[in-house]
Formats: C-alpha cells, sequence, structure tokens
C-alpha cells in the first residue's frame, strides 16, 4: 500500500469533502481518501502509485485545484 497527501485548493465546506472524495475514490487502485477540509489536505491510499494526471482530472472534476504534487 501507498499513502500520499495532496494540497487542495478550494474547499471550504463538506459538500466539498464528499465530491473530492467521490472523484478521487473512482481512481482505479484507490482504496481510500480522507479529506481534511481544515488543512486543505487530501490523503489518498492506493495499491500502487496513483498517476498525478488522472489525480488532477479527477480533483477538477470535483471543482477544486490540486496544488501540489
Amino acid at each position: 500500500m501507498i499513502t500520499q497527501s495532496y494540497q487542495v485548493k478550494g474547499m471550504t465546506c463538506g459538500h466539498c469533502v464528499s465530491a473530492v472524495s467521490t472523484e478521487v475514490g473512482a481512481i482505479p487502485g484507490v482504496t481510500e481518501v480522507s479529506v481534511d477540509l481544515a488543512a486543505g489536505a487530501v490523503t489518498v491510499t492506493s495499491d500502487e502509485p496513483v498517476d498525478p494526471e488522472q489525480l488532477r482530472a479527477a480533483v477538477d472534476e470535483a471543482g477544486y485545484q490540486l496544488v501540489s504534487p
């Protein structure tokens, strides 16, 4: 298992957490998504490294901006 954390810009409420969790959780290989709203952080656990472009696309689809990587 691989766990990585990312900064996401624009999340302000519980709906934001849900939207990001749903979109990122749909990426193949992702087994767990944890969103820390106060810190603007998303922690992703996966079977193998997550493709940064897939992650960026999922966060964009949710309506937010991936700050890192």
